[in-house]
C-alpha cells in the first residue's frame, strides 16, 4: 500500500494516523489518538482513507477530550454493524482477489493499469443519486456504481494489489463555475514517471457511444485544462508521452489523415473512430473542417457521420451510420456528470 499521504504527515499527525488506522482495523468502538484539534483530525481522517481504500466502513468520528490530557478518545462512526463489516470484508477480498488474478500476467505496468481503467469503464455505472457506499470501494466493487471518490479510491486499490505506485489527488468545488462537489481523481507511476488518470471522466464520455481513454496518463498541464488546482500536492507530472492515443498512434495532426484513417474504420466495420488532435487549437473552423473531411470520406461509402467532441482535451468521436443522424450532427460533449450544465 502506497502510504503517500502519510509521509507528508508531521509527527503529531503521524501518530493520530497510526491510532486510527490501528483502532478502525480492529473495529473498536473507541480508542486514544493525541489531543489534536478536531479540523487536525477530520483532515488526518479524509486522507488516510485516501491512502487506505480498505477503510470503506467508517464514516465519521466524534470526540471525547479532558482538558490539560495529551490524548483524546476517538469514536468511530461505522457505515455498518460490526458483524456486517466483516461480511462485506470478506466478500471484497474474495471480488479483488479474482479481479486482480487475470491482470497478474500482464507484462507491463501500462498494461495493469489499462486493464484496471477498462474494469471502471465497463462495469462501473456514475451514482447520481450519490449513495453514502458509491464514495467508498463497496460501491464500485459489489454495487457495480460510485461517483469520483469511490472510482479512484478503488483503482487506488487495484494498484495497491498489483504493485502500482498511486495516489488519490483531490481538488475543491467550484461553484460559480458549476463545480458543486470536490472532485477526485489518481496519479500514477509508469515506468518512473507519474501521470494524471481519471476513470471517472472517461467512464462518463463512454456515454456518448465508445469507450474512451480521454484522461489516460495525462501531465499537467493537459489535466489542469478542465481540472482545479489539487488541494494537497502531489508528484509533478510532466510528460505527455504515455497519453493513450499519442501513445497508440492515435493523435492526428492533418486534415487529410482524418479522411484516411475514417475510411479504414469503415472498411473494418467499425461503428467509431475516436482520435485526438494535435494539429492546432479546436475552433470552430477547424471543427467544420473535420466535419466535413469525415462526411467526404463516409460519403464515398454511402455511410454518414454525426461528431462529439470533448473540447478541453482535443479528442473527437466520430460515429459511422447508415443513415443520417437525427438531430445535431456535431455536439459537445461533458466529461464531468458532476458538473451543473
Amino acid at each position: 500500500m502506497n502510504r503517500y499521504y502519510y509521509r507528508q504527515m508531521n509527527r503529531n499527525s503521524q501518530a493520530a494516523y497510526h491510532a486510527m488506522a490501528e483502532g478502525f482495523a480492529a473495529l473498536s468502538p473507541s480508542f486514544p489518538v493525541p489531543a489534536l484539534s478536531m479540523r487536525e483530525l477530520s483532515e488526518i481522517f479524509f486522507l488516510l482513507r485516501l491512502d487506505n481504500p480498505w477503510i470503506f466502513y467508517a464514516t465519521g468520528f466524534s470526540c471525547r477530550y479532558a482538558e490539560g490530557a495529551q490524548t483524546m478518545q476517538l469514536i468511530p462512526e461505522y457505515m455498518f454493524e460490526k458483524k456486517k463489516i466483516k461480511e462485506h470484508q470478506k466478500a471484497l477480498q474474495g471480488r479483488v482477489a479474482r479481479l486482480v488474478r487475470p491482470a497478474r500476467s500482464l507484462k507491463s505496468d501500462l498494461e495493469k493499469e489499462l486493464y484496471i481503467h477498462d474494469f471502471i469503464c465497463s462495469n462501473v455505472t456514475y451514482d447520481k443519486l450519490k449513495k453514502s457506499y458509491s464514495h467508498e470501494i463497496i460501491g464500485p466493487l459489489q454495487q457495480g456504481i460510485g461517483v469520483c471518490e469511490g472510482i479512484a479510491k478503488t483503482v487506488k486499490l487495484l494498484c495497491d494489489e498489483l504493485g502500482i505506485p498511486c495516489i488519490i489527488a483531490l481538488c475543491d468545488a467550484d461553484p460559480e463555475h458549476g463545480l458543486k462537489y470536490r472532485h477526485v481523481w489518481n496519479v500514477i507511476r509508469i515506468q518512473g514517471k507519474w501521470y494524471h488518470l481519471d476513470a471517472t471522466y472517461d467512464n462518463s464520455l463512454g456515454r456518448y457511444g465508445q469507450k474512451r481513454f480521454d484522461y489516460f496518463n495525462l501531465d499537467d498541464k493537459k489535466i489542469f485544462r478542465d481540472h482545479r488546482a489539487v488541494m494537497h500536492p502531489v508528484p509533478v507530472c510532466s510528460d505527455g508521452g504515455r497519453f493513450y492515443y499519442k501513445e497508440n498512434r492515435l493523435s492526428l495532426t492533418k486534415m487529410e489523415d482524418v479522411g484516411k484513417r475514417l475510411r479504414t474504420a469503415i472498411r473494418k466495420k467499425q461503428e467509431y473512430f475516436v482520435f485526438h488532435w494535435r494539429g492546432g487549437y479546436l475552433t470552430r473552423e477547424i471543427l467544420q473542417e473535420i466535419a466535413a473531411e469525415a462526411a467526404g470520406a463516409a460519403a464515398e461509402k454511402d455511410k454518414y457521420i454525426s461528431m462529439s467532441f470533448n473540447f478541453a482535451q482535443s479528442v473527437i468521436q466520430l460515429r459511422i451510420d447508415d443513415v443520417p443522424a437525427q438531430g445535431t450532427e456535431v455536439c459537445r460533449e461533458e466529461a464531468d456528470e458532476e458538473r451543473e450544465i
